[in-house]
């Protein structure tokens, strides 16, 4: 099916076939017999340079226990286009990241009026997808295993699995 595809698509339009995928918009993708896997741990590196929070420590939580926010906090208002750009970045890597879910959920509600508040638990939330231990992201992947090659396409067939990466450098 794949291959027909690809031949009506050749034969249309100027197109070079350059194997198997290998990064899309951020995200690595390593296709192997057992499965495909996703990661945005270069990702991950990438927006905790842009937000300069590379050298900040890391910490075990995204947010802390019972925390509360509104949208009339009496405190100093943020720069909202940073704001956005921070948790855009976020909600980005939520696509490989479902442990940030939530917390990013939380602070999405504050993007056209955002605090110090906010923008602490945003920062925070960065902190957390450090790892302690190599200073850099933690690399969570996601596999998607299918029966045979042609059903890892099929989202019906496909199962997904988040995996904690722990081999070392």
């Amino acid at each position: 099916m794949f291959e027909e595809f690809k031949e009506v698509m050749t034969k249309e339009f100027e197109m070079t076939d350059i194997g198997l995928m290998a990064y899309y918009l951020g995200i690595e993708v390593n296709q192997r017999e057992d499965g495909s896997f996703i990661s945005q741990a270069g990702y991950a590196r990438e927006i905790l340079r842009k937000f300069r929070m590379d050298n900040s420590k890391s910490i075990n939580t995204p947010v802390e226990c019972g925390v509360k926010l509104s949208k009339h906090d009496e405190e100093e208002k943020v720069y909202p286009t940073f704001f956005k750009s921070l948790v855009g970045s976020l909600r980005y890597l939520t696509c490989t990241r479902p442990d940030i879910l939530y917390a990013v959920g939380l602070v999405s509600r504050y993007m056209e009026d955002p605090t110090t508040t906010h923008l602490k638990i945003a920062k925070r939330i960065l902190r957390y997808i450090k790892d302690k231990r190599r200073k850099i992201a933690v690399d969570v992947e996601i596999t998607v295993k299918g029966v045979n090659a042609e059903d890892q396409h099929n989202p019906n067939v496909a199962e997904w699995n988040p995996t904690l990466r722990t081999d070392r450098a």
